[in-house]
């Protein structure tokens, strides 16, 4: 029970530093993560396996390092093409840096796993520990039932909204800018689970929609408008 609980609180953390870093970039704060809840699953999973994996070489850095830069990097790669497939979206794309393996994973990234994974073994997991060890094991088990079938229900929940988004999309416009505004607008006029989706990831579904679908779709739009004027004059 204790890495399940590892799991939530190092997966809490990672979504702290998510909400930080979009503020700092963006300047507005955005509930990150593919989840509703305040959780990103990869920077729990991502420690856990970390703990488990390197706690054995705490005291060689360099082993360390470069065991977390590996485990990491592999973590955040399989996650990306998993859910590409799933879901015909990606959550990232780092193709617009110049060190990056098929936009997935990229050496400004892979750097600063390493050094994350050297304080969470050395320092940060340590004093958690110690903390969990404090605490009853029973009130323990009963705390991690409860966030797993919260987790559960958010993970079923959130699957159905991406599901609905890529059935229910009806374009029309045009030309391409203002077909990306129609499909914003389904984004904006859905519920509050659509619209945190969308402030989260406000490029997720507009950039996986085929270009050259969309510069078709244009074509055919364009002379329809063509023909309809040809009959009507």
């Amino acid at each position: 029970m204790n890495y399940i609980l590892l799991f939530f609180i190092y997966g809490f953390m990672g979504w702290i530093i998510e909400v930080i870093y979009t503020f700092i970039t963006d300047k507005r704060l955005v509930n990150r993560g593919f989840l509703i809840g305040p959780i990103c699953p990869i920077y729990g999973a991502g420690c856990v396996l970390l703990i488990l994996l390197l706690d054995s070489y705490k005291n060689d850095f360099f082993v360390l390092f470069l065991g977390s830069v590996f485990i990491c990097s592999i973590l955040e790669y399989l996650t990306s093409y998993f859910m590409e497939k799933i879901f015909n979206a990606r959550w990232w794309d780092y193709s617009y840096m110049k060190y990056n393996i098929n936009g997935r994973i990229c050496l400004e990234t892979m750097l600063p796993f390493g050094i994350l994974g050297s304080v969470i073994i050395n320092f940060i997991n340590p004093k958690l520990v110690n903390i969990i060890d404090k605490i009853d094991i029973n009130i323990i088990n009963v705390f991690v039932i409860l966030l797993l079938l919260i987790f559960i229900l958010d993970i079923v929940i959130s699957c159905s909204v991406v599901s609905k988004l890529k059935k229910t999309l009806k374009i029309t416009g045009d030309n391409t800018e203002e077909i990306k505004e129609k499909i914003k607008s389904i984004f904006i006029n859905r519920s509050f689970l659509y619209r945190r989706l969308f402030r989260g990831f406000p490029q997720l579904f507009l950039n996986k929609i085929n270009i050259n679908k969309l510069e078709q779709l244009r074509k055919d739009i364009v002379k329809q408008i063509k023909e309809k004027t040809k009959n009507n004059s």
